[in-house]
Order: C-alpha cells, then structure tokens, then sequence
C-alpha cells in the first residue's frame, strides 16, 4: 500500500522536484521535521511538473516501515542482544558481569548507530526509497 500526499512544487532539479507538503498523521506523531505544518520532500518527477504546480507525491508504505524500524528497533534490540552477549562472555574472560553487560551493549548500540547511518545514506541515494511524483492535479497556483 502506498501513501499520497498533495504539494506545491518549489523547484525542480534535473529529474527531482522539490515539494512542499502538508504533514499527515504519521508525520505529525513522529516530529523529527522541523515545522509544524509542513515539509519539503525531494521526490522523483516522473510526470514533469513545473514550480508552482499542485502534485500529488506517492510514498511506499513499506519502505516508512522498513525506515522507522531500522531507526527506532535496531538499536534498541542491538543494546539488548549487546548486553547478553556481554553477559555471556564475562564467564569466558574472567570479568564482572555487569561490567562486561555494559560493555556489550554499548559497543552493538554504537554499531547499530553506525548502521543506521549507513542505511540513511543508502535510502537517500536509492530511487525506489524515494518519493514520487505520480500526478499534476493543477497547472499553477
């Protein structure tokens, strides 16, 4: 199933265009984007809309799942898996327990941030994570 959002086109850039969107519920529970009633998405303007065009823009809902997954689960669960592979291998290396919990979980926590990183550069450089331009709905404002 894939989301649809209308927006007024701000610039276009080669194949990409620019949008100024209202934010949906999803957004609005999220609040990570600055402002509060709306965004500019950079999306792919496969219709060839011009500035100053309304557009509706299509976005995948697996891939908001995959995104708030992968931003909100992995490190939380890489902390947790952290802590007992520490715990597990405090009995191997003669040390604290805790000490060796804390350890893990710190070290798979920064890992998954690491991650997160890297996949974050990946979405933004990959053309099926990103928006889409699916129709004109008016020629100007």
């Amino acid at each position: 199933m894939n989301k649809q959002q209308e927006g007024i086109v701000l610039e276009v850039i080669g194949k990409m265009a620019k949008v100024k969107a209202s934010r949906h519920s999803d957004c609005e529970n999220c609040g990570s984007c600055p402002g509060n009633t709306a965004i500019v998405v950079e999306a792919l303007n496969l219709v060839d809309a011009k500035p100053g065009q309304r557009v509706a823009i299509e976005i995948r809902e697996v891939n908001m799942l995959k995104a708030a997954f992968i931003v909100y689960m992995a490190p939380l669960l890489a902390a947790f898996a952290g802590a007992l592979a520490g715990n597990y291998a405090a009995s191997y290396i003669g040390m604290d327990s805790l000490l060796t919990s804390i350890a893990g979980g710190v070290g798979f926590f920064t890992l998954s941030v690491w991650y997160v990183k890297h996949f974050d550069h990946m979405a933004r450089t990959d053309e099926r994570m990103r928006p889409v331009v699916v129709a004109i709905l008016s020629k100007n404002m």
